[in-house]
Formats: C-alpha cells, sequence, structure tokens
C-alpha cells in the first residue's frame, strides 16, 4: 500500500488545488470528498471512487467505508500532517477521497410520473444550495434544478452543508431560457416564488407534474421565469420584512406540495 507522509508531495499539492480551486475541478472532472457519512452516499450514488486516502492515527483501514472501496480504488496511508492539510472541515473522520464529477445535463434527468421538482435560479452561496439539496432529500423530490448557478455543485461547502445529499438528489443544471423550455416540453406547472401578481401558496394544487421556483434573496427571480409562471405563489408574512432565507422559504413550499401528494 503506498503511504504519503510528507504535505509537499505533488499528489497532496494537486488535492488541496482540487480542493480549494473550481477551475481545477472542471478540468480534472475530480472532486474531493471528505468524511465517513459523505463518502457512503457517494458510493449509495453511484460516484466512481478514484483514489481514497485516511489516516491510520483516526480511522482503521478496517472501517467499512474502506472496505466498500471496489478493487479499481487505489488505497493511500496518509500522516495525520497530510491529513489536516487536506481536511476542510477541523473535526472529521480521517478520511478522504478523489471521485469522479457527474454529468449534470437536463437530458440525463429520469422523472417519474407526475413528478415533483424544485428549480433555484441563480444559487450563489454553498450553505444555501447546500441547505436547499437537503431539503429536496427529506422531501424525496424527483429532481434539483440549478438555473444559471453561480457555483460548482462539487465545492466542499457544498458537501458540507448538504452532508452528501450533493450525492443523493437528482442534480441538472442549465440556463433559465434551457430550463423552462425543458419543463414546458414535459408538461411540468410552473410555480413561482414572487411577491406580485401571486396567490397564497397553500391554494394551489401540486399533486400534478409541478416545479417550485425560488430565486435569491436580494434580487428574486428573472422576468423569464414570471413570464412563464403557470402562477407565481406568496408565502404570508406576519413581520416587518417581506422575505426570508430561501431554503427556509423552500422548505414551506416543498412540504405543502409533498402534504397534498400524501392524499393521493
Amino acid at each position: 500500500m503506498k503511504q504519503i507522509t510528507s504535505p509537499h508531495n505533488p499528489l497532496i499539492k494537486q488535492l488541496v488545488q482540487l480542493k480549494d480551486k473550481s477551475r481545477e475541478r472542471k478540468k480534472s472532472g475530480q472532486f474531493v470528498i471528505e468524511g465517513q457519512r459523505e463518502l457512503s452516499l457517494a458510493m449509495e450514488g453511484s460516484y466512481q471512487i478514484e483514489t481514497l486516502l485516511f489516516c491510520p492515527e483516526l480511522i482503521s483501514l478496517n472501517d467499512s467505508a474502506i472496505q466498500l472501496s471496489n478493487g479499481s480504488t487505489e488505497i493511500i496511508e496518509i500522516s495525520k500532517e497530510v491529513y489536516q492539510k487536506l481536511a476542510h472541515r477541523e473535526t472529521t473522520e480521517g478520511i478522504l477521497a478523489v471521485a469522479k464529477s457527474k454529468a449534470h445535463d437536463l437530458s440525463n434527468l429520469k422523472l417519474k410520473t407526475n413528478p415533483l421538482i424544485l428549480v433555484a435560479e441563480a444559487p450563489e452561496k454553498p450553505g444555501n444550495i447546500g441547505a436547499l439539496l437537503r431539503t429536496a432529500d427529506a422531501a424525496g423530490l424527483d429532481a434539483v434544478i440549478l438555473a444559471n448557478p453561480k457555483t460548482d455543485l462539487y465545492n466542499p461547502n457544498i458537501i458540507r452543508s448538504s452532508v452528501g445529499c450533493v450525492f443523493t438528489n437528482q442534480i441538472a443544471a442549465g440556463t433559465t431560457l434551457d430550463i423552462i423550455a425543458y419543463l414546458k416540453a414535459n408538461n411540468i406547472h410552473i410555480y413561482c416564488a414572487e411577491l406580485n401578481a401571486s396567490v397564497n401558496y397553500d391554494t394551489m394544487d401540486y399533486r400534478r407534474a409541478s416545479a417550485i421556483v425560488v430565486g435569491t434573496e436580494d434580487v428574486g427571480l428573472s422576468h423569464d421565469w414570471l413570464e412563464s409562471a403557470t402562477q407565481n405563489i406568496i408565502i404570508p408574512m406576519r413581520g416587518k420584512i417581506d422575505s426570508m432565507n430561501v431554503s427556509v422559504a423552500a422548505g414551506i413550499l416543498i412540504f405543502e406540495a409533498t402534504r397534498q401528494r400524501s392524499f393521493n
């Protein structure tokens, strides 16, 4: 088994770049996974694990996450100093992996009959994207679609904030116009979270094929979405402000839709 003890090793330097730079992730088609739960979910999501690195001071070679790796996965033992150089989080379990990215084209989506989809336009903050993915996983949505995303999906902060749900959701990305065309071609009704020309969100029927569309808190949704909406919907506000965190708003809308669908 290969061992690496120096943080100055060329492979370790390469992995630091892969972890920190979106450009490197896109160029190589690889990304770094940290943590046992995240690695297990990536394997469950059929991600190809190319290299697995573990620190024997923190985790045993016999750990289940390591044992689940297949014969094509290179396993490397690393020192604690090297692990701390690579780790994104201060407290983790001593295991990292290099995985192959997946394509997230709209054409790759496999939708069931009568799907329920979340669309987020121009998401930028990794924490918000991660929270949206956790909510989508919890609700069992058919897909999450990111319109004009400003952060790449394999940003370590998205993986961390989604607690691995980036691997358990069916995710696609595209331009706003391409996504609108896709939804219309598949006869999916579009419900846009918007302040103007809106009705209360709980007056709509989401039991048919539906996409719930949310924008950023500061800008909201673009004109193209509002022009294409089946209906704009709003969450009534009781206080002094007229907006809330996008992941919180999406959670309210999504779980209303799943509540209605539970009576089908």
